[in-house]
């Protein structure tokens, strides 16, 4: 048991609970909202905002009962151990975390979006009937709130 716990110590990075985010994500995510509105937020390591606003969103999640928050990270997968450091820095924790798992980005963006040019921070607010907002910036902790409400939280 001792040994399993130092071993993990030396995991490589990606290791980090993470899903990748291929084909098809995007359509399970939708599914999964008709059960449960949905938050998906995209951010990148490269994106200021993106970075600033990452460790607000475990505390988002908590004020937020009854919906699901998840987080999809945009960089290619050959920077994994630097995605990887940035959410452990941030202590995203618990939270659904994805990485864009397809060299070719375009193609995922496509799915969520066809007119998505990867303009980041991006969030997409799926509501359980099915409605789908997005919301290209920053986010509004009282418009979020706002939304949850409407959900029925």
């Amino acid at each position: 048991m001792k040994r399993r716990v130092l071993l993990a110590a030396f995991l490589p990075a990606r290791a980090w609970a993470t899903e990748p985010f291929s084909r098809g994500s995007w359509a399970a995510l939708e599914t999964a909202a008709s059960r449960k509105p949905t938050i998906v937020h995209f951010w990148s390591l490269t994106c200021a905002p993106c970075m600033a606003e990452l460790p607000h969103w475990p505390d988002l999640a908590r004020r937020l009962p009854g919906i699901e928050v998840v987080l999809v990270n945009t960089d290619p997968p050959a920077q994994a151990e630097t995605i990887a450091h940035a959410a452990r820095r941030a202590r995203l924790g618990s939270l659904p975390q994805y990485g864009f798992a397809d060299r070719f980005a375009a193609r995922l963006r496509w799915e969520v979006d066809p007119d998505w040019q990867g303009e980041l921070p991006r969030t997409d607010l799926l509501g359980r009937d099915g409605t789908r907002r997005h919301i290209l910036g920053s986010i509004d902790r009282a418009m979020l709130q706002s939304w949850a409400k409407e959900q029925g939280r």
